[in-house]
C-alpha cells in the first residue's frame, strides 16, 4: 500500500516505463486538520515500484503555478502518456480558487508537463485546454460550485489517428444534480487540442463523473469512473447509496456512449479506481482507501486487486475483501 507519513494520499494515475511503475498521486499534509481542506492544498507526489505493492517515494514533479496562473492554488488529477517523439507528457488539472477558505468556488483547466525519464518534469505554458460554453457548463452560468474541467485521461486513438482526452465535465443544460458528462477533446499531436461535444448525455444520474479511464480488456472497452452518493442525482442516490468506483462496458471510447449499464464496482471505501497490467500481463485494479475502517478519511493507495470480465463480459473484481461489491 502506498502511503506517506503525515500526509493524505488520494487520486492517482500510473505510468509504466517497462522496468518500474510510476505512481503520481494527490497528497496534502494531515496537519491541515480537516480532511475537506486537502483539496485546495493538493500537490502531486511521485513514487516508484516494481510490483505495485512496495513503493519508494521520489521528488514531487512540480509545484503550483505563480499567482494569477491557471494552477495557482492546487494541482489535481491527471494522466501520463508517451508521444511518438519519445517524450512523456503529464496532463493534469490546474485549479484556481476564487476566494479564501472556506470558499470552494474554483476554475478547473488542463495543463501539461513534459519529461524524458518520468523523473524530471517541465511545465509547459497553459492551460492547454479548458471548458467552453458551447456544450459545457462554465463558471457563473449556473449555481454550481465550480467550473468542472478536470481529471484528464489521454489515450491514443484506436485507429492511430491522434489522441483523445476524456474529462470530468458538466453539460450546460439539465437539472443541476444531473449534468455530469464525460467531456471530450482531440489532438493530432498532443500539443494543440480541440474541444468536442461530450461523449455522454446529461440526465444519466450523475452530477459529475470523476477520474475517468478507458482500457481495452480482452478486446472489450471498459470505462471506469468514480462518484459517491453526494454527487448522484436524487434517483440514483436512492438506488446506489454506497457507490464508489463505477464501471461500464462501451463499444467505442471515441464516440458517444450510453451510461445506462454503468454499475458500482466498489463501495465508497475504494475510490478513484484504476486498471493497469501487472508484470505477468494480468489486469489488476487499484484504488485509494477512502473511509475504511473507522469512518474518517484514510488516504493511501491499495495493493493490486485481481480484475477480469465475467461470463457476460461485465467488469468484475475477483477478491472478496471489505469495500468490494461482487
Amino acid at each position: 500500500m502506498l502511503t506517506i507519513a503525515g500526509g493524505w494520499v488520494w487520486d492517482f494515475w500510473l505510468a509504466d516505463d517497462g522496468e518500474q511503475f510510476h505512481a503520481f498521486f494527490l497528497n496534502a499534509p494531515t496537519s491541515l486538520g480537516d480532511e475537506e481542506r486537502r483539496h485546495r492544498a493538493a500537490r502531486i507526489g511521485h513514487a516508484v515500484s516494481s510490483d505495485l505493492q512496495s513503493w519508494q517515494l521520489r521528488s514531487s514533479p512540480f509545484e503550483v503555478g505563480l499567482p494569477g496562473s491557471f494552477d495557482e492554488t492546487a494541482t489535481w488529477t491527471g494522466s501520463v502518456v508517451r508521444g511518438d517523439d519519445g517524450l512523456w507528457r503529464m496532463f493534469y488539472t490546474g485549479s484556481q480558487f476564487l476566494g479564501d477558505e472556506p470558499s470552494v468556488a474554483n476554475i478547473e483547466t488542463v495543463g501539461v508537463a513534459v519529461s524524458d525519464d518520468l523523473e524530471t518534469w517541465t511545465k509547459q505554458p497553459g492551460p492547454v485546454v479548458a471548458a467552453g460554453s458551447r456544450w459545457y457548463e462554465t463558471w457563473g452560468s449556473s449555481d454550481w460550485k465550480e467550473e468542472a474541467w478536470r481529471d484528464p485521461w489521454v489515450f491514443r486513438d484506436p485507429a492511430g489517428k491522434g489522441w483523445h482526452m476524456l474529462v470530468t465535465a458538466r453539460a450546460n443544460r439539465g437539472p443541476l444534480d444531473d449534468r455530469g458528462v464525460i467531456g471530450h477533446a482531440f489532438s493530432t499531436d498532443l500539443v494543440t487540442w480541440e474541444v468536442r461535444p461530450p461523449l455522454t448525455k446529461p440526465g444519466s444520474g450523475f452530477a459529475h463523473l470523476e477520474v475517468p479511464q478507458v482500457e481495452q480488456v480482452d478486446g472489450i472497452w471498459v470505462l471506469l469512473f468514480s462518484c459517491t452518493r453526494s454527487a448522484l442525482s436524487a434517483e440514483f442516490a436512492q438506488r446506489f447509496p454506497d457507490a464508489g468506483t463505477w464501471a461500464v462496458v462501451i463499444d467505442d471510447p471515441t464516440k458517444q456512449f450510453d451510461l445506462s449499464r454503468a454499475r458500482p464496482l466498489t463501495t465508497e471505501d475504494l475510490y478513484s479506481g484504476r486498471l493497469t497490467r501487472g508484470r505477468d500481463g494480468q489486469w489488476v485494479f487499484l484504488a485509494f482507501e477512502n473511509h475504511r475502517p473507522h469512518g474518517r478519511f484514510t488516504g493511501g493507495i491499495s495493493d493490486p486487486i485481481s480484475f477480469r470480465l465475467d461470463e457476460s463480459d461485465q467488469p468484475l473484481i475477483v477478491d472478496a475483501i471489505p469495500g468490494i461489491q461482487r
